[in-house]
């Protein structure tokens, strides 16, 4: 993977629209808080649905954006429940297993939205298909890579709540940016020399 050149390519479009950018994470963080978090999950489905489409199209992004996949409330609710119970008694037991679940499961499922809303993929089946993607064994550490820069970019600005208006939009679309490659051919080049045509002698 060129991560540089999707590095730059999220920092080049970031800047491009910073205003939607900022107005759209600032409501989604905004309605997480109020509601508790019940519509986090839901709501960053289309923050991050709405990204794809500034990526793959240019669509300036939109605040009401991040209700257009309201259709998956339940199964991310339950989805979120369900990982917060098993990390915290896994916190509360001996805190290394739960963060390393909470790792496990953010790495296996980091391209679970975007399968969800790109591909109107289930639950499960978008976890399965997350999960086959990140441990391919030819690109593995590319994921790993990409997990590592999306977590730490985040996390820059989570420590500044006027700095993760800036840094949650580039690594998303730093994210959706290497999501858009994945199942791409690249250009085959061939191995060695090209055959030698023998000369066309004339009778």
């Amino acid at each position: 993977m060129d991560f540089k050149y999707h590095l730059e390519n999220a920092w080049k479009m970031t800047l491009q629209y910073i205003a939607p950018l900022i107005f759209m994470t600032l409501a989604m963080i905004a309605i997480s808080v109020v509601t508790l978090g019940i519509l986090a999950p839901v709501t960053m489905a289309g923050y991050m649905h709405s990204i794809l489409l500034l990526v793959r199209e240019r669509r300036e992004p939109k605040v009401k954006d991040i209700f257009s996949q309201m259709r998956l409330f339940l199964p991310l609710l339950c989805f979120s429940i369900v990982v917060f119970i098993i990390t915290m008694i896994g916190l509360m037991l001996l805190f290394l297993p739960g963060a390393l679940f909470l790792l496990a499961v953010s790495f296996a499922c980091i391209y679970m939205l975007p399968l969800m809303t790109d591909r109107n993929l289930g639950l499960i089946e978008a976890v399965k298909q997350s999960y086959s993607i990140v441990t391919k064994k030819e690109t593995v550490v590319d994921h790993i890579v990409v997990f590592i820069l999306f977590i730490g970019i985040s996390a820059i600005g989570s420590s500044l709540f006027i700095a993760s208006l800036f840094t949650q939009p580039l690594a998303t679309i730093f994210l959706l940016s290497i999501y858009e490659t994945l199942g791409k051919a690249k250009p085959q080049t061939p191995s060695g020399p090209p055959p030698v045509q023998s000369p066309v002698t004339g009778e």
